[in-house]
């Protein structure tokens, strides 16, 4: 106990004052050694922007959709560098093998609900079509969590229209967390989950870099935080009771960065954003869809369509990396509990209800 008291000399003495929109890091929660960026979010990535459509409606639909857009360009004509990591693979990525292949990603990335994905993937293919008459392939990418739980998935009640208004509306601002977007339905560690984002920034010794995460949180495992077993000591955690689990479910990470990056290093960073899950308690459990795709934005490494046969790659040196490994590391831990305290409670389909994290008594347990 002493070690935690050490660990967490910030946090506030009176909790009169909370919002249900204060992020931890306001009400002094800890997350690592380094400085996050002037919005704490992935659009503390240069030209990175992010919309949502949130679908709330009578008493069962609880979905939406999240669209991350690494540029403000046709992402078709110049693509970016990008990865992608499987943590688990219960779950319906699109996209996946051609990112595998080539290291590029050439459409926005969009988030949804698992019987959602077609409709996203055709969504994404009508903008590509739109902006490029002579196009006949497009590898449009879409990633999943369900949330069956709270919303009537089987409805598919997500349009393109819904898809095309997220795209329309992204902006690189402050990006608006918990039950918005694809986050809208979700669950994370037995309470309410949803979208979550954070950012860290390099030292100008280490190139000043800035590494931004977002997250769909809808998973389980044992919730921690600040190295606290706060879904110990709140009673809500995997195997609790022998057969009441919170475990299953799914997770999409999504790591952008303007640093120098090829496809190898950020398959590398990609692979560390699990790590930063795992800090907050996620098992990657069997039925558990866990995904990060990376991606660089640094201009130098744009992928520019009718470009020239032979291209030079800027890339750090693998030493070079490390730093951002911790930045990913810290940002995606982050990110998930920011998704658990933006998001609010909620009741849904068949009359399902999901409390959200209980604020005040975490952070009685944190002091």
């Amino acid at each position: 106990m002493q070690r935690i008291y050490f660990l967490l000399p910030i946090i506030l003495l009176m909790t009169e004052s909370l919002s249900a929109q204060s992020r931890p890091r306001e009400l002094g929660v800890p997350f690592g050694v380094m400085t996050p960026g002037p919005l704490n979010a992935i659009t503390d990535v240069a030209g990175v922007r992010v919309g949502h459509t949130t679908l709330i409606e009578g008493d069962s639909i609880r979905t939406g959709v999240t669209a991350i857009l690494p540029h403000a360009g046709d992402l078709y004509q110049e693509k970016v560098p990008a990865a992608i990591y499987l943590g688990n693979g219960y779950g319906k990525l699109a996209g996946y093998s051609q990112v595998k292949e080539l290291g590029e990603l050439e459409t926005p990335i969009v988030l949804t609900n698992t019987l959602s994905v077609a409709t996203a993937t055709n969504a994404l293919i009508t903008a590509c079509l739109a902006d490029n008459p002579e196009v006949q392939s497009v590898n449009a990418v879409v990633g999943e969590t369900n949330d069956g739980f709270l919303n009537d998935i089987r409805g598919r009640h997500v349009t393109q229209a819904h898809v095309l208004a997220a795209l329309g509306s992204a902006a690189g601002s402050e990006v608006e967390e918990g039950n918005v977007g694809a986050g809208t339905g979700t669950s994370c560690f037995g309470w309410k989950g949803g979208i979550g984002t954070s950012s860290r920034l390099l030292p100008e010794s280490l190139g000043g870099y800035t590494v931004g995460v977002l997250v769909q949180t809808n998973f389980g495992g044992v919730l921690q935080i600040a190295g606290v077993p706060v879904g110990q000591k709140l009673g809500r955690y995997y195997f609790r009771d022998e057969l009441e689990s919170h475990a299953d479910g799914s997770c999409m990470i999504v790591v952008a960065t303007d640093a120098p990056l090829g496809p190898r290093n950020l398959e590398r960073l990609a692979k560390r954003a699990m790590l930063g899950l795992a800090r907050t308690g996620g098992i990657a459990s069997n039925g558990s869809g866990d995904y990060v795709i990376a991606f660089s934005t640094a201009t130098e490494n744009r992928i520019v369509a009718g470009g020239a046969r032979v291209r030079t790659l800027s890339e750090l040196s693998n030493g070079a990396v490390s730093p951002l490994f911790l930045a990913v590391i810290e940002a995606t831990e982050e990110a998930i509990i920011n998704s658990l305290f933006a998001a609010e409670d909620m009741t849904g389909h068949n009359g399902r209800h999901r409390e959200a994290l209980p604020v005040e008594k975490v952070l009685e347990l944190l002091r």
